[in-house]
């Protein structure tokens, strides 16, 4: 009972720390990705479809991306998708292949985009908390029904507090090496 609440609460707090890696890639740093614009939706005969899933997209080199659709038609969706996003990005489109350029961040915009990556990493962290607090309640639980004596409720709490630690300790390095990627010139 305890080890699966344990576990519960181990692979839940990893998924957090995935999450936040996740979602950081989506965050335009100075350096070319194609996790840039994979989460951007084409309409696509009346659908709306990933990005990745009617073009082809690769790095041409450190501040460019190429998408090339794989037909010729969706070249006017796939623009008015990138015009229509939040990233500010400006497509060229050469015949059937769109050219994304990526100007340099100003300093300004490399802080906020800082202080988005910071509180991503406070949201996780409270997330984390969260399911601490739920792994405890379920200990406390198992307590008051006595299927547990309290030596290994106090030791199943230090346990929950040690993958709490070790998973905080986890979004701080992400955020960190995200924050160093960000301020690089």
């Amino acid at each position: 009972m305890l080890n699966d609440i344990k576990k519960d609460a181990q692979t839940r707090m990893a998924k957090s720390v995935e999450a936040l890696r996740h979602e950081l890639t989506k965050l335009r740093t100075g350096r070319a990705t194609t996790a840039l614009v994979d989460h951007l939706k084409v309409n696509y005969y009346g659908s709306d479809m990933p990005l990745s899933q009617v073009a082809t997209i690769a790095v041409a080199d450190a501040r460019s991306l190429t998408i090339t659709p794989w037909e010729k038609n969706m070249v006017a969706a796939v623009e008015k998708a990138i015009y229509a996003s939040d990233l500010g990005l400006t497509p060229n489109t050469a015949g059937t292949v769109i050219r994304i350029n990526l100007p340099p961040l100003t300093e300004e915009r490399r802080r906020e985009l800082s202080k988005h990556v910071h509180h991503e990493g406070e949201e996780t962290k409270i997330a984390i908390r969260n399911i601490r607090r739920d792994a405890n309640h379920h200990v406390k639980e198992l307590l008051k029904e006595k299927k547990i004596t309290e030596d290994e409720e106090r030791r199943s709490e230090d346990d929950i507090q040690k993958l709490t630690d070790k998973a905080i300790k986890d979004v701080d390095d992400v955020v960190k090496a995200k924050e160093q990627e960000l301020m690089a010139v």
